[in-house]
């Protein structure tokens, strides 16, 4: 039953990927290492008690938790638009870091790969949830897994925005300084 639920939810994830504009205990995970030419990457997973974490252990900071995948080309189109938002925010108090739905085991062959195209300059974590209905529910329970998603949480790790479907940086950039400037 478990293996057909997260089936189901794969589907669902796949189906959903390119749709559109509907608004509704982890280590330091993008760990950058200058080599000759090249930065290298390290992709941590995070689990259930990891997410749970990051949320809730926000220091001061907002955070915009993207959630991605290297196969789905809405998340791929919007990309460069996070670098860029992540590049504007670097010294401030907001926090961009990415979630990956690939699976663990394609850190090396997909995600380090794609981060390394895309030269990413934020957080990357890779999901390591033993069901995606979990992860789902754990960040907003009106989602359905469509990626992209991306959801704003101010500096209590309370959830101020949760947007899927593919943005452009004006858009992030918008809805961050909502939830910066309130009033």
């Amino acid at each position: 039953m478990k293996k057909l639920i997260a089936f189901l939810l794969t589907l669902l994830l796949l189906a959903n990927c390119g749709k559109q504009n509907e608004q509704t205990n982890s280590k330091d995970s993008l760990a950058v290492v200058q080599k000759p030419g090249k930065i290298q990457y390290e992709v941590a997973t995070l689990d259930e008690a990891g997410l749970k974490q990051l949320i809730a252990q926000r220091n001061g900071k907002i955070l915009l938790l993207n959630v991605w995948a290297t196969w789905c080309e809405p998340c791929r189109e919007e990309f460069p638009d996070l670098i860029k938002l992540a590049s504007d925010y670097k010294n401030s108090n907001v926090e961009v870091v990415g979630l990956s739905a690939d699976y663990p085991d394609e850190v090396d062959s997909k995600i380090v790969p794609f981060l390394e195209k895309y030269q990413c300059n934020f957080k990357i974590y890779v999901q390591n949830f033993e069901d995606d209905a979990k992860l789902i529910q754990l960040l907003n329970q009106a989602w359905n897994g469509a990626l992209p998603a991306t959801f704003i949480f101010d500096q209590d790790g309370k959830q101020q925005m949760f947007l899927t479907g593919m943005r452009s940086y004006d858009d992030f950039k918008q809805e961050v300084e909502k939830v910066r400037n309130p009033h």
